[in-house]
């Protein structure tokens, strides 16, 4: 049995039984040179070298890192559950540009973990990095026929050091031909290193997706695991682990540090030759007899007949451009929605925008604790392209605590990748300090039966106005040194009207401000009979900014009595004059 197969064996016992468990149970840098590869319309053949039996890089790993046992009464293998973080997410992203580049293919990034899982472990042991590179490289065995297929040198030894024969590389174990048509831009650095998991991720995705593959068709998943190693054992315990992460979900966990055990066979790898151009050998050379006179013929009566060429059809033109609009820098503070809307402009290398485009918007390396879009699922957003190539982010809302975050666009096709970064920085939301009146108000009086109206307020923040919502007014009296509310069963003093017909309230809730913080209070009321003196009311904010405001009520206004109208001396009756005698 080969070694691949002994391994496979081993480790298909510890997860076929999980897998059938599992089944019953029922995700700025702009790529310029965009990959040689139409992933959406050619597709890797059986004889594919990356289906060929390549062996594992797995066989390096020591046992409890390559497989881990099975707990008692444990129905996975330990670890299954728990990814490496970045692992994790090269995975998640690279499921997500997918299904923006390949809609049709509908492919689980639980299948890209599960292979990640039985090529390399995600790279444990190496020494997985945060930028998804690996401190050791990841080869597996030579493939020179001995045990495995035969492939020779296809890269000059640039990634496998060898300059023979060809090694699978990387933590997705690519055969360097492959990867010279699959390669791809994972996360957005302008490079496709297989070495680096992003890039390995994105590039096994579109590699299974090639063909414009349905992956939620059984067989054409089969297929597509077979074309990356044709083996049955294989295609089995990728489902597994595929399977096992779709019903029991994956945890990212601290990436594990790099072993200290070798990373390739024993034995020290070629170094590819220096290639030089071969020495020129002259040869003398006997001479040449000189050849006889060409008689000379008849002209041809009719013309030869020359087949016009056939017009090679212009290339399909490709994303080419991506560009932000508006500023580079999104503000907010905290727990407030973006007033600057994010847009991005995507142009073809024809030169014309891009209509009906997908832009995937996601927030990444964010301190902010939920910088997101509430309406979109984890912190992503897909957006289409209008007529003009422009796609907009709308509903952005900063997290709850001060920081920064990237929210990166990036626009995918068939042959690349493009990606642009927004760099974000929420504050935080200014608070209240000072409520008081305005400068040279009067004194707060009314007599008893009257009200107090227009009373006005500034809420302010370092001397400048504040917004300000959520104060609440009340009623207070002073007991041994501290305000305490008045009690609305026994209270005499001032009061507001409430909504019900007697309705009489202490405390009320006041609407909230204007960008000027001014606070304009209800009217309240005063009975007639109200004992004269000085009532309070203390108005304060959500951070407990307070101010107390003294209401002066004087006694009751006497009633005066009514005026006795003059007379009109012409309306008055003619007087006697007898009488008057």
């Amino acid at each position: 049995m080969k070694p691949l197969h002994r391994h496979l064996v081993n480790t298909s016992r510890k997860v076929l039984c999980t897998a059938a468990l599992a089944a019953s149970l029922t995700t700025a840098a702009v790529v310029s040179t965009p990959s040689t590869a139409d992933a959406g319309e050619s597709e890797p053949t059986p004889d594919s070298p990356q289906a060929a039996d390549r062996g594992d890089a797995r066989l390096d790993l020591p046992g409890e890192v390559a497989d881990p046992q099975v707990p008692a009464g444990s129905a996975a293998p330990e670890g299954t559950s728990g990814i490496p973080a970045t692992a994790l997410d090269a995975y998640q992203r690279a499921g997500l540009s997918v299904a923006a580049a390949l809609p049709n293919c509908k492919l689980p990034w639980e299948l890209l973990a599960g292979i990640g899982r039985v090529e390399s472990v995600h790279a444990s042991g190496y020494g997985l990095k945060a930028d998804g590179s690996t401190e050791k490289p990841i080869r597996g065995p030579r493939l020179d026929g001995n045990g495995f297929a035969e492939i020779r040198d296809t890269d000059r030894g640039e990634w496998d050091a060898d300059s023979v024969y060809d090694r699978a590389i990387g933590p997705m174990q690519f055969i360097p031909s492959t990867w010279q048509t699959w390669g791809a831009d994972g996360n957005g650095d302008g490079k496709r290193d297989p070495n680096n998991l992003y890039d390995a991720a994105l590039g096994a995705g579109l590699y299974l997706c090639a063909g414009d593959k349905d992956l939620t068709n059984a067989a054409k998943l089969d297929d597509a695991i077979l074309s990356y190693n044709r083996s049955r054992e294989y295609v089995n315990i990728v489902l597994g682990y595929m399977r096992q992460y779709q019903a029991g979900g994956a945890a990212g966990v601290e990436n594990p540090p790099v072993g200290n055990y070798p990373t390739a066979p024993p034995g020290t790898l070629p170094t590819p030759p220096r290639r030089t151009a071969p020495p020129v050998v002259i040869t003398p050379q006997a001479p040449v007899k000189p050849a006889p006179p060409v008689k000379p013929t008849t002209p041809p009566t009719t013309p030869p007949v020359t087949q016009p060429e056939k017009p090679v059809p212009p290339a399909a033109p490709h994303l080419a451009e991506l560009t932000l609009l508006g500023g580079a820098g999104l503000k907010a503070e905290t727990g407030a929605a973006f007033a600057e809307v994010p847009k991005v402009k995507v142009l073809l290398s024809d030169g014309k925008p891009a209509v009906g485009q997908d832009v995937v918007f996601t927030v990444e390396s964010d301190t902010t604790g939920g910088t997101a879009f509430p309406k979109a699922p984890v912190e992503s957003l897909v957006a289409k392209t209008d007529a003009s190539g422009i796609a907009t982010a709308p509903g952005l809302k900063a997290g709850a605590k001060p920081g920064t975050f990237t929210l990166r666009a990036s626009a995918y096709d068939k042959v690349g990748r493009l990606s642009v970064g927004f760099t974000g920085t929420v504050t935080a939301k200014p608070v209240v300090d000072l409520l008081a009146r305005p400068e040279g108000s009067n004194a707060l009086s009314a007599a008893a039966g009257r009200s107090f109206k227009d009373v006005e307020v500034r809420a302010t923040a370092q001397g400048k106005p504040l917004a300000v919502s959520g104060v609440v007014a009340e009623l207070v009296e002073k007991k041994d040194g501290a305000w305490v509310p008045v009690d609305p069963a026994t209270a005499k003093g001032p009061y507001f009207k409430g909504a019900k017909a007697g309705e009489k309230l202490t405390r009320l809730e006041l609407p909230a401000t204007g960008a000027d913080g001014k606070i304009v209070l209800p009217e309240l009321f005063t009975a007639a009979d109200l004992a004269p003196g000085t009532y309070h009311l203390r108005l304060t904010t959500p951070g407990k900014v307070t101010l107390v405001l003294d209401l002066k009520v004087t006694a009751a206004e006497a009633a005066t009595p009514p005026a006795t109208p003059p007379t009109d001396p012409a309306k008055e009756p003619a007087k006697d004059p007898a009488k008057s005698a």
